[in-house]
């Protein structure tokens, strides 16, 4: 072989080599050599997308997850605190003073605690240990242990008509619907804070924002609803609802904290409103004297109480409409409750029929209606999922 053929072949062999190597590399050109060696280069995963991290209220339990406000309320996800107390539902009879006390496994009242004058709510503390009974006209709270169901001794707090928990667990909230105050309490020992006087009437639920720092609260009497800042303990919105005579009742918040609903039983339905904005909100109808508002353990869903019709809507956040509306056999007036630890039962006090409402979260089957006292109200379903209590009769984070 001549000397310029031999040069002319290792140039050949060197091109070869370093086309190679080139294949090695992560360049399209590298990428073209492997195939045409019959290999191919490794997909590239994409770059999984970090979750937004919300900066809380101070002191705030960190938000587990930024898409759902919901997610430690899963089924059966009892807290350590929570976990051997006996399953109950407790119905306070506002016009019985009396709290019914159902075992949700034979439909049946159990026990009936004396408390003091029109019981309104029954309230999980922010440490899930107590449930608060409030004794509107009484202007006292009873306390009831869970663990043994045994009422302890009353403490002094003028018109309780709810109670809430800051995102901290530092203060009570008292609406103290007649007064016309939102009174900020030591959540242990009740003791008094700051009182915050509001110019609207009625005073009674409300719902916090995702980060904790802001909630929003409905005044019945003057169809009215607040934005208070959570640590300054001020009022920084108020707006009057564009509707002649409206009557704003429970409030949830959606679980990717965008959205707040009000129910409106003189409306008929449920406002929508951004609560970052707190722009003027739309109406959604869902039934005659909308009441009560209770998230599903999946997330996904909302049931409604209607309670001038005796039936339940459906709403699906995911499709952001109603999908379905149960109907109670017989009527009745599906007002206050709750959902079972598992998800399965919805529980709804029957205001003005004496009775409580068992409905199958599944098919909205009516299992059980069992009578209670006079006048039965904001009804607690106990033990549920979480980790701490914002108030009302269970909303848990």
């Amino acid at each position: 072989m001549h000397r310029n053929q031999n040069r002319t072949l290792i140039v050949s062999l060197a091109l070869v080599a370093a086309a190679a190597l080139a294949g090695c590399g992560g360049d399209s050109k590298g990428s073209r050599a492997n195939e045409a060696l019959g290999t191919k280069p490794a997909a590239r995963q994409p770059a999984q997308p970090e979750k937004k991290k919300i900066q809380g209220l101070p002191g705030m339990p960190p938000v587990l997850d930024p898409t759902d406000v919901y997610a430690a309320d899963r089924p059966d996800q009892l807290a350590p605190a929570v976990r051997d107390f006996p399953s109950r539902v407790y119905v306070p009879n506002t016009n019985s003073n009396t709290v019914s006390v159902i075992d949700p496994k034979t439909y049946e009242v159990i026990e009936t605690i004396p408390v003091g004058a029109q019981p309104q709510h029954v309230v999980p503390s922010w440490d899930m240990k107590t449930l608060w009974v409030n004794n509107d006209k009484g202007n006292t709270l009873t306390p009831i242990d869970p663990m043994t169901g045994k009422a302890g001794k009353t403490v002094d707090v003028h018109d309780p008509y709810n109670l809430y928990f800051t995102p901290n667990g530092k203060y009570a909230i008292v609406m103290a619907s007649l007064d016309r105050e939102l009174v900020f309490r030591d959540a242990h020992t009740m003791k008094r804070a700051k009182t915050v006087p509001v110019s609207c009437y009625g005073v009674n639920h409300a719902d916090f924002s995702l980060d904790g720092k802001y909630f929003i609260v409905s005044c019945e009497f003057s169809g009215e609803l607040l934005k208070v800042d959570t640590e300054k303990m001020e009022i920084v919105g108020q707006q009057k609802l564009p509707f002649e005579g409206a009557m704003p009742q429970d409030v949830k918040v959606s679980p990717d904290g965008k959205r707040f609903y009000i129910a409106d039983m003189m409306a008929d339905g449920m406002w929508v409103l951004d609560g970052d904005k707190f722009t003027q909100p739309t109406l959604l109808p869902t039934g005659k004297g909308t009441h009560g508002l209770y998230v599903s353990r999946d997330s996904r869903e909302m049931y409604i109480s209607n309670r001038g019709e005796g039936t339940i809507s459906i709403f699906d956040f995911t499709q952001n409409k109603l999908t379905k509306k149960w109907y109670l056999p017989d009527g009745g007036s599906p007002d206050m409750g709750g959902v079972s630890a598992d998800g399965k039962v919805l529980w709804l006090s029957g205001r003005y029929n004496s009775e409580v409402y068992a409905i199958d979260t599944r098919t909205g089957v009516q299992l059980a209606r069992i009578k209670v006292g006079s006048g039965p109200h904001g009804l607690a379903v106990y033990p549920q999922p979480g980790r701490y209590s914002l108030g009302h009769t269970g909303i848990f984070r």
